[in-house]
């Protein structure tokens, strides 16, 4: 069964931005927070509140909808799953995400999908972020399902 990555304790998130790191550092070498397929922010004017942007693991996912040549494709269980090749670099699919969770990298122009695979969960100092399993049967909040602890 495939798993999904999940905001699972939001109220925890401390801004220290290590699971952003993480990612950019394990896909893509970078010491850098601009990379990573999630987005951590503060609230303006509210202390210690954070947005946590990350993959919805849609099935029929807007993103790929509006990609215009295909780089795009649905991934097994949710999400999508991005060729480089066929990308032409306009946007669309980060325009077309409702909750706003594709992020893109502005020096390679294009789209960063999230690809599941739970490296920032492990960076993690509280716990905010984790991997549950998907259920492809269904679409929305009902296809989640904790992951189990002994996994």
């Amino acid at each position: 069964m495939s798993k999904l990555l999940r905001v699972l304790q939001r109220e925890q998130c401390i801004g220290c931005l290590s699971c952003m790191l993480a990612c950019s550092r394990s896909w893509f070498a970078a010491l850098t927070v601009e990379k990573a397929a999630l987005r951590i922010r503060n609230y303006a004017g509210v202390e210690g509140a954070f947005s946590i942007r990350a993959c919805y693991g849609c099935l029929e996912p807007d993103c790929a909808r509006a990609c215009p040549t295909g780089a795009l494709s649905n991934r097994s269980g949710g999400g999508v799953i991005l060729d480089v090749k066929k990308c032409d670099n306009c946007g669309d699919c980060v325009k077309a995400c409702v909750p706003k969770a594709l992020q893109w990298d502005v020096e390679a122009r294009q789209p960063i999908p999230c690809r599941h695979c739970g490296i920032c969960t492990g960076f993690c100092p509280n716990a905010v972020i984790g991997m549950t399993d998907s259920d492809a049967g269904t679409n929305g909040p009902d296809m989640i399902k904790p992951a189990r602890k002994d996994q």
